[in-house]
């Protein structure tokens, strides 16, 4: 048995800018709340066959390896990648579409496909758990994204500053 969800975010950003971002590998403890340090094996591009290679907060403080397969890479649209989700095999990926030359809408979907101990995690529960996490994250893209893209000339540098992504490590 699978499991799928999505979640949807409108960022005041180019579809170009939110790409950028997005493929900075090196940026994703920003918005990845699992994430400590991440990098693609051999320096490589994005690209399909590439391997994104992490430390990943683990329970108690623990931190452990992990490693995500590139799948799919669609510049700037769309990536996909597949790994694992505890003792089951999982794709995620996002899709990016401009709303006006400003505007980027952008989704993450996630699937999951339930295999051994984490066949009896009722679906519904796990679906929210992991939506629950995808919107902390779409917030976080969001807010490092705008926070780094002048709206107009009014905006200054000096507020930038106090832009910030949530705290994603709070439960």
């Amino acid at each position: 048995m699978a499991v799928r969800t999505e979640s949807r975010v409108t960022i005041a950003s180019s579809v170009p800018e939110v790409w950028a971002y997005i493929c900075d590998v090196g940026r994703w403890p920003e918005w990845a709340p699992t994430v400590r340090e991440c990098w693609v094996a051999g320096g490589t591009p994005l690209q399909p066959g590439s391997r994104v290679e992490q430390r990943a907060k683990g329970i108690f403080g623990s931190t452990h390896y992990r490693v995500q397969s590139v799948t799919a890479v669609e510049a700037p649209r769309s990536l996909a990648f597949a790994g694992s989700m505890g003792t089951s095999a999982a794709r995620w990926g996002m899709e990016f579409e401009p709303m006006d030359d400003r505007q980027a809408e952008a989704k993450m979907w996630v699937e999951v496909d339930l295999e051994g101990v984490m066949r009896a995690i009722p679906s519904r529960v796990l679906e929210g758990r992991i939506r629950r996490v995808m919107d902390r994250e779409m917030a976080a893209i969001k807010a490092a994204v705008e926070a780094e893209t002048p709206v107009g000339k009014e905006r200054s540098e000096p507020d930038r500053q106090y832009a910030r992504a949530p705290d994603r490590d709070i439960p």
